[in-house]
């Protein structure tokens, strides 16, 4: 079994900054994927970004160039450095690690930017 726990989401303002940071923590293996997704109110989750074990990175259009996914392998974390926040960014993150062929799910953490 493999746990997530997310830190870092809290309340930003526009244009600002905050990271995301997620640790995985039981029987890792093999991480094949690590990835944020994100749910606004009222919306379906999206993915947001991901980090490939062999680490290739992709991000939804909307955070290109605001957004910035890494990960500490030894410590089995990924990082979501989010700036030039705009409002349409609040919404629940979700961090997502893909350990074998499971996909495991952080609990979330809310992210609120104030314009």
């Amino acid at each position: 079994q493999v746990q997530l726990v997310e830190s870092g989401g809290g309340l930003g303002q526009a244009g600002g900054s905050l990271t995301l940071s997620c640790a995985a923590s039981g029987r890792i293996f093999s991480i094949n994927a690590m990835g944020w997704y994100r749910q606004a109110p009222g919306k379906q989750r999206e993915a947001v970004a991901s980090i490939s074990g062999g680490g290739n990175i992709n991000y939804a259009d909307s955070v290109k160039g605001r957004f910035t996914i890494s990960r500490d392998s030894a410590k089995n974390t990924v990082y979501l450095q989010m700036s030039s926040l705009k409002a349409e960014d609040t919404a629940v993150y979700y961090c997502n690690f893909v350990v074998g062929w499971t996909a495991y799910w952080g609990q979330g953490t809310q992210v609120t930017v104030s314009s």
